[in-house]
């Protein structure tokens, strides 16, 4: 019976799902039991022929989750019911040198790092390719002017392409983030009960150092029992942050698409209800659910960084938590992933509705421009700045348009010219640098993101 909606099929693809699923976790434990008793074998800590029995037997199939399971029952440790699974169908003379020198936890984090290492292989290409996607979008769209709102009101000018260039960039960052945390959050220990390596002694560093290699980790420089759980923290903050900027794009969509500005909008397919009472209704339900799941990704953040004080070598109170953080982190910013790039592949944008936006202010939205044009013809600024303010006010009120009322308003028309007045309100002349801003940022983004493709 699903209880969570991950669980229920309703968030999260497959392919993630399968790596934080009950019998790849035990698959993901067992390659690393083959894997010491290979390495260890290859340097005279156990005997080549119990290490090669180990090894097949660990990596035979035979191993099921029903049958840990039905030994857990009986040891209330799950870890000790993988290595007495294994040990049940291996010869007599290599059963005491299976989980040799290691400790339960030398699996458990050695198998979180594997799955970490697994679905950053899944997330870090969706994330180069919405930035590629943002990219080509902000590419398409450089040379729209557009309203630019501060405080929810209706600012300057912006080329609408440069929206989209913020979220590349910051996406490609992202990539640049991850590749940068691989080396501290994807760490293989194999250094038994207190992280000494004690039973191994000096040769524990060197079988770490190959098993680690094998399973494409990072050996660890130094732990307790157990990996420093400011690693999962720094995993489960990355994931985290890539969601807020998730979120900010969709809320930036959610709010373009209302009603009265009308400048994007979701795909809507064919059969698709808005609402279940109002038929016209196109409702920006995607935006909305990643808007939705990045407040439960962002909740996962504080769980980790309580899991980073533990007692002297360790304890278990970050243990069962765990078992929800790291695959939620991972399931959500999946599934979150995946929705936005549905989203921007499809998402309409009214190049039309965009233009008339910027006459809803009847010409004040160039108020920024006006200013700079008699600041340059020797006008203080304060002086400047008070005269349109004046003239705005003046016009809302009566309901004028800003353009004619600069032109009739002798504090301006006697520095500006009717010609240069006109030329102010030509919303293609105040883009300013944003086509080569632009052009800057895709440039950024191709050099981080097209590898994956």
């Amino acid at each position: 019976m699903a209880i969570l909606p991950i669980d229920g099929g309703r968030y999260g693809t497959k392919q993630m799902k399968e790596i934080f699923d009950d019998q790849k976790k035990i698959e993901y434990q067992l390659e690393i039991e083959a894997a010491v008793a290979q390495l260890q074998s290859e340097i005279g800590i156990i005997p080549k022929k119990a290490a090669q029995n180990i090894s097949s037997m660990a990596r035979s199939g035979k191993i099921t989750v029903n049958r840990v399971k039905k030994l857990e029952v009986k040891s209330d440790h799950d870890t000790a019911a993988l290595v007495e699974a294994l040990s049940e169908i291996c010869r007599p003379s290599a059963k005491p040198w299976i989980h040799y020198g290691l400790t339960s936890n030398d699996l458990v984090d050695t198998s979180n790092s594997l799955q970490i290492r697994d679905a950053i292989r899944i997330i870090e290409p969706k994330v180069a390719k919405l930035a590629l996607i943002l990219s080509r979008l902000a590419i398409k769209y450089k040379e729209v002017p557009a309203v630019g709102r501060t405080h929810g009101q209706h600012a300057s000018i912006i080329s609408f392409g440069l929206k989209f260039a913020n979220w590349a960039l910051e996406m490609s960052k992202h990539v640049e983030r991850i590749e940068e945390f691989k080396k501290r959050v994807m760490i293989c220990k194999t250094l038994g009960v207190v992280g000494t390596g004690s039973l191994m002694g000096s040769k524990a560093l060197e079988v770490q150092r190959r098993v680690a290699k094998k399973l494409s980790l990072f050996p660890a420089d130094v732990t307790t029992q157990i990996v420093p759980r400011e690693r999962y923290a720094e995993y489960v903050f990355s994931t985290a942050l890539i969601g807020a900027t998730l979120e900010k794009i969709a809320i930036e969509i959610r709010n373009l698409q209302r009603t009265e500005i009308a400048e994007v909008s979701e795909p809507f397919r064919k059969g698709q209800m808005g609402s279940s009472a109002v038929p016209v209704k196109r409702n920006p339900v995607k935006s909305e659910r990643v808007t939705s799941l990045s407040k439960l990704l962002r909740s996962q953040i504080s769980v980790a960084f309580e899991n980073i004080p533990l007692w002297h070598e360790r304890d278990l109170s970050n243990s069962a938590n765990e078992r929800f953080t790291l695959p939620t982190s991972s399931i959500l910013l999946d599934e979150m992933l995946e929705t936005m790039t549905r989203i921007l592949n499809e998402l309409h944008v009214n190049e039309d509705r965009i233009s008339q936006n910027l006459e809803i202010t009847r010409g004040q939205i160039f108020a920024e421009f006006v200013l700079d044009e008699l600041i340059k013809k020797g006008v203080p600024r304060f002086e400047a700045y008070k005269d349109i303010q004046r003239i705005a006010f003046a016009s809302s009120e009566d309901g004028t348009d800003f353009r004619d009322a600069v032109k009739n308003d002798l504090a301006i028309s006697s520095h500006l010219s009717e010609e240069e007045i006109e030329k102010i309100f030509i919303p293609e002349n105040h883009l300013g640098a944003s086509s080569q801003i632009i052009k800057n940022v895709h440039n950024i983004v191709m050099r981080s993101c097209s590898k994956f493709f």
